[in-house]
């Protein structure tokens, strides 16, 4: 039996109740979390911005501040996961989730619905963070990228099905509705933490102090840090476009909710698709060439978003379709990448990776917010230059024999 197979086999031992597979099944769902409470009211947006009597950069506060606390969440969720387990941690924050997700859907006011967010977002974070760390505890090698690009596709579904949803749900309720289903879902999260045992092997030492320092310790792995920078910068124009797309295409191009929600759909679809055709490639490519020729995609998606993205929906759609097949096709090995660059400290290690990217997709959610006459040029030109930086330091980290690579 080689290390893949003990690893995969001590793992379903461990998973008494869920098994192998259900266990990567509640980890898909769990990293849908954020998608699913993000995108299932994206349709309501519009809507919601007459229903509250505001407008457009007040409600987006909504979305921008969940992003910010959900980083801000799983600075602490990780470490403290390393020290209490990931099993307890992770009931917390569902807890927490499911009980700001029923106070959203009885908000009265737009700053009501922007506190409770906060609070849903900070419940999330425990959600993400111990997720992708009970991947490293329980999967090593080639297993625990493969789990990667399986979970990750799994959990992309919610892109595509969430907007269809919403929009559904707008038909039938109001967007109070939407935020029903999220307190549903929360529940069933819960139930799935309840059955699931315990994966991490070690837990760390010292006070509640020293666990959250760990954090500082992490961050100054170099190899650990330079990765993450050039991965996580990726997610400035990809939450760009997640926060502005129903703006985009119902206020910009004149479609209605539900057309959206299909547009929306189409382009998620090959978020679905890329961590799965990553696998295939990877039978044949090493991992550094597969991931240069995706910067390079997606620097062309950029452009043709500049140059004819905004002359129809669909012409946007398929020009935006690149940069979201290339930039979720190098997730899994990226994400693996990172954590082989860190032995120890695996939740502090999962949280950094998961705040990076949520710091950078907010501060490309609110530049995007900013008063721009046109948001498809901005947000093209952010795809193309972040694209060229990523290619850049890649090529001369590759040089320099700097990582350990896997």
């Amino acid at each position: 039996m080689n290390t893949a197979e003990k690893i995969n086999y001590n793992n379903s031992k461990r998973q008494k109740y869920l098994g192998d597979r259900g266990f990567v099944v509640f980890i898909a769902f769990l990293g849908a979390f954020v998608p699913l409470s993000t995108d299932l009211y994206l349709p309501a947006l519009p809507s919601m911005v007459e229903s509250f009597h505001t407008n457009i950069a007040l409600l987006n506060l909504t979305l921008i501040l969940f992003f910010i606390f959900y980083a801000g969440g799983m600075l602490f969720w990780g470490p403290l996961s390393d020290k209490y387990g990931r099993k307890p941690i992770l009931l917390s924050g569902l807890i927490i989730y499911t009980l700001a997700s029923i106070l959203c859907a009885n908000s009265g006011a737009v700053y009501q619905l922007i506190v409770f967010r906060i609070l849903q977002a900070i419940g999330s974070g425990a959600a993400v963070s111990v997720s992708v760390a009970m991947i490293k505890d329980s999967y090593d090698g080639r297993k625990r990228v493969s789990i990667l690009a399986l979970v990750q596709s799994m959990a992309m579904l919610a892109p595509v099905i969430a907007p269809v949803l919403g929009a559904l749900v707008l038909k039938v309720t109001s967007w109070h509705g939407v935020f029903w289903i999220l307190s549903i879902v929360g529940i069933i999260a819960i139930v799935g933490g309840v059955f699931m045992q315990e994966t991490i092997a070690k837990r760390s030492n010292g006070n509640i102090f020293q666990t959250v320092g760990r954090i500082g310790v992490v961050i100054k792995n170099l190899r650990f840090a330079v990765l993450l920078i050039i991965f996580s910068i990726q997610m400035l124009p990809l939450l760009a476009y997640i926060s502005m797309s129903s703006y985009i295409y119902v206020d910009g191009f004149g479609l209605s909710e539900q057309a959206y929600s299909y547009f929306y759909a189409f382009n998620a679809i090959f978020s679905v698709i890329a961590p799965l055709f990553y696998m295939r490639l990877s039978k044949h490519y090493k991992n550094n060439p597969i991931i240069t020729t995706c910067f390079g995609i997606i620097v062309v998606s950029g452009i043709l978003i500049i140059t004819i993205g905004k002359f129809s929906p669909w012409l946007f759609a398929l020009s935006i379709l690149p940069a979201t097949l290339a930039g979720n096709l190098i997730r899994p090995p990226s994400t693996n990448l990172i954590l082989e660059q860190q032995r120890e400290d695996t939740g502090t290690a999962a949280s950094l990776m998961s705040f990076s990217y949520t710091f950078m997709g907010s501060i490309g959610m609110m530049l995007i917010s900013l008063n721009f006459a046109n948001r498809i040029f901005v947000m093209g030109s952010m795809y193309v230059i972040i694209a060229m930086i990523s290619l850049v330091l890649w090529i001369l980290i590759q040089k320099k024999y700097f990582m350990n690579n896997v």
